[in-house]
C-alpha cells in the first residue's frame, strides 16, 4: 500500500495517458454491434425487405472494423520518427487530435454517402489510435519504476478491456430503448469523444528517459523525483538517474549516428524485435480479437439468438474481461513472472476452444422460427458454451491480453524503444487488420471448426513460444541489455559506478542541495 501512494503520481499519470487506449477497445468492440443493428443493415441495404445478404453484411463488417486497423498500421509507424523528435507527451497529444478528426466524421455520417464517411473517418481514427498505443505503452514504462512497472504497464490493457465492455453496453443499450433512427450510430460512434477529450486535457509531465536522451538532463531529474515523491538530492533518485545515464550513454557509443539498420540489427537488438513482431502475430490470432469485434455475431452463432440476447451476452463477457484484467494486473503480473503466465493462459485458452468446438459440433443450436413472435433462450448447451466463453476471457486475461505490451516495452532500450514499441503496434494492427477483415468470412465458412482452429493455435503456436523467451519480471529497463547481451554484466555494473561518480560531483546539482537546504531552513 505505501508503494501505492508513493507512486501515486505515476498511477494518475498511466491513468490519464490510457484514456487513449480506452479508445483503442472502444472502437475495436463498437463496430461490430453497430453493423449487427437491424436498423443500420436496413439503412444501408444490408437487409432489403427482411431478407438478409449475408454476403454483404460479411463485407461491410469486416470493412467497418478493419479499415480502423489499416489506419493504425500506419499510426503505429509513423509514431516512431514522431516520438523520437518531439517526445511521448507532445506526440500523444498530436495522435489524439487526429482521433478527435476521425471521429467527428464518423459520427456526422449519414444519406447516400454514410457508408464511406464512416470508412473514412475509421482511417482516420485509426491513424490517432495506431501512434496512441504505439507510444502510450512507452511512455507509461519510461516513467514507471521497476517494482512496479509490469503493473502499471498492464494498466493498458485494463482500459482496452474497459472501453470494450463500454461499447458492448452502449450498443446494448440503444438496442433497448431505440429501434430506428441515425442515432443508432451517431450515439456510440460520438462517444468515442469523451475519452479522447480527457486525455487531451490531461497530459502534463514528459518522460524522464526521452528528455535524458535528448540532452534535457536538468528536466529529466526534475522530473523523475516529481514522479517518484522524492527530493531531487535522494540517494535513490541519484542511483536512478545514474542507471538512466549509463545505458543511454552505452547506446550512444556503441550505435553512433543510428540509423534504422544499426537500430534493427545492432548488438542484441535483432532477436528483441523478432519476439515483438513475433508476440502480437500470435497474440491476434488468439481468437480474442475475433470474438471482441464479432461477439454479437460469436454469441449468436452459439445459440445467442436475438440482438438482445447476443448483445447482453457480449455485455457480460465484458465485464469479466475487466475484471479479470484487473485482477491480474494488480495482483499477479509481478507474482507469476512473464513466461508462466503466457503459458498458462495459452494453455487455458486452447483447451477451452476445443471444448466449444467440440460441443458447438455435437449440439447445434436449434434454427430460429422466422415467424416466431417470442425469442426462446439459449438451450442448455449454448450457455454451457457461454460459459466456457467467459471462463476463456479469464485465460486470455492473465497472459496474453495484458502481457504482450508489458513484455514489448520491458525489452528496448530508451535509444531504440520508440522503434520497438512502433514495430510491435504495427505487427499488432497488421494482423488485428488480418483478423478482423477474415473473421466474418471464416466464421461462415468454418462455423464450429474456428474454434478448433484457434485452439491449436494456441497450445501449438503461444504455449511453446511462451517457454522460448527469456523472463524479466523485477529486472529495470537497463537490464535488459545485459539479458539480450547488448553488454555484459561486469560492463554494465562500471558504467553505473561512472556515472554516479559524475552526478555526486555535478555542480548544478551541489548548487540545488543547497538551495533546498537554505528552504528547508
Amino acid at each position: 500500500m505505501a508503494d501505492t501512494f508513493k507512486n501515486i503520481r505515476v498511477y494518475w499519470l498511466a491513468f490519464i495517458a490510457y484514456w487513449g487506449i480506452i479508445l483503442f477497445g472502444y472502437d475495436t468492440g463498437v463496430a461490430g454491434g453497430v453493423v449487427a443493428n437491424p436498423f443500420f443493415r436496413e439503412y444501408f441495404g444490408l437487409t432489403v425487405n427482411g431478407e438478409k445478404n449475408q454476403k454483404r453484411i460479411d463485407e461491410v463488417s469486416s470493412n467497418v472494423v478493419s479499415v480502423l486497423q489499416a489506419g493504425a498500421f500506419f499510426g503505429a509507424l509513423l509514431s516512431a520518427p514522431v516520438s523520437s523528435k518531439f517526445g511521448r507527451r507532445w506526440t500523444l497529444f498530436a495522435f489524439s487530435v487526429i482521433f478527435v478528426v476521425g471521429a467527428i466524421l464518423t459520427t456526422i455520417a449519414s444519406g447516400s454517402n454514410g457508408l464511406a464517411e464512416i470508412y473514412a473517418g475509421r482511417v482516420i481514427s485509426g491513424l490517432g489510435i495506431g501512434g496512441i498505443s504505439a507510444v502510450a505503452p512507452a511512455y507509461v514504462s519510461e516513467c514507471s519504476p521497476k517494482e512496479v512497472r509490469g503493473r502499471i504497464t498492464g494498466l493498458f490493457q485494463i482500459m482496452v478491456a474497459v472501453g470494450v465492455m463500454l461499447s458492448y453496453f452502449i450498443n446494448f443499450g440503444i438496442s433497448l430503448h431505440i429501434k430506428t433512427g441515425e442515432q443508432i450510430w451517431k450515439i456510440p460512434f460520438g462517444f468515442q469523444l469523451v475519452p479522447a477529450g480527457i486525455m487531451c486535457i490531461g497530459l502534463f509531465t514528459e518522460s524522464p528517459r526521452w528528455l535524458a536522451s535528448v540532452d534535457r538532463n536538468e528536466e529529466a531529474l526534475a522530473n523523475l523525483a516529481f514522479l517518484r515523491k522524492e527530493a531531487i538530492d535522494s540517494p535513490a533518485i541519484i542511483r536512478e538517474m545514474a542507471e538512466i545515464d549509463a545505458a543511454i550513454q552505452e547506446e550512444r557509443e556503441a550505435r553512433q549516428g543510428l540509423g534504422l539498420k544499426e537500430a534493427f540489427l545492432g548488438k542484441g537488438n535483432l532477436s528483441r524485435f523478432i519476439i515483438a513482431f513475433t508476440i502480437f502475430l500470435l497474440q491476434q490470432w488468439a481468437g480474442q480479437n475475433s470474438v471482441g469485434y464479432y461477439a454479437p455475431q460469436i454469441f449468436e452463432s452459439i445459440g445467442y439468438t436475438g440482438n438482445k440476447n447476443s448483445l447482453l451476452a457480449s455485455g457480460i463477457y465484458g465485464v469479466i474481461k475487466v475484471v479479470a484484467t484487473a485482477i491480474f494486473v494488480f495482483f499477479f503480473v509481478e507474482l507469476l513472472g512473464r513466461k508462466l503466465s503466457l503459458f498458462i493462459s495459452a494453455i487455458g485458452m486452447g483447451s477451452l476452444f476445443f471444448v466449444i468446438g467440440a460441443i458447438l459440433k455435437t449440439h447445434p443450436p436449434p434454427k430460429l422460427d422466422p415467424d416466431a413472435t417470442t425469442i426462446p433462450a439459449p438451450p442448455p448447451a449454448s450457455q454451457a458454451m457461454a460459459a466456457m466463453m467467459y471462463i476463456y476471457v479469464c485465460f486470455y486475461s492473465m497472459g496474453w491480453g495484458p502481457l504482450p505490451w508489458v513484455y514489448c516495452s520491458d525489452i528496448f532500450p530508451t535509444r531504440t524503444r520508440h522503434y520497438g514499441l512502433a514495430l510491435a503496434s504495427a505487427s499488432q494492427w497488421l494482423w488485428n487488420f488480418v483478423v478482423s477483415k477474415v473473421t466474418p468470412e471464416i466464421l461462415t465458412a468454418l462455423q464450429y471448426k474456428i474454434f478448433f482452429m484457434f485452439g491449436t493455435i494456441n497450445i501449438a503456436g503461444m504455449a511453446v513460444f511462451s517457454l522460448l523467451i527469456p523472463e524479466t519480471k523485477g529486472r529495470s529497463l537497463e537490464d535488459m541489455d545485459v539479458i539480450f547481451g547488448s553488454v555484459t554484466a561486469e560492463e554494465r555494473q562500471a558504467a553505473i559506478n561512472r556515472q554516479e561518480k559524475a552526478l555526486d560531483h555535478n555542480p548544478d546539482l551541489d548548487s540545488k542541495r543547497s538551495d533546498s537546504v537554505e528552504k528547508a531552513v
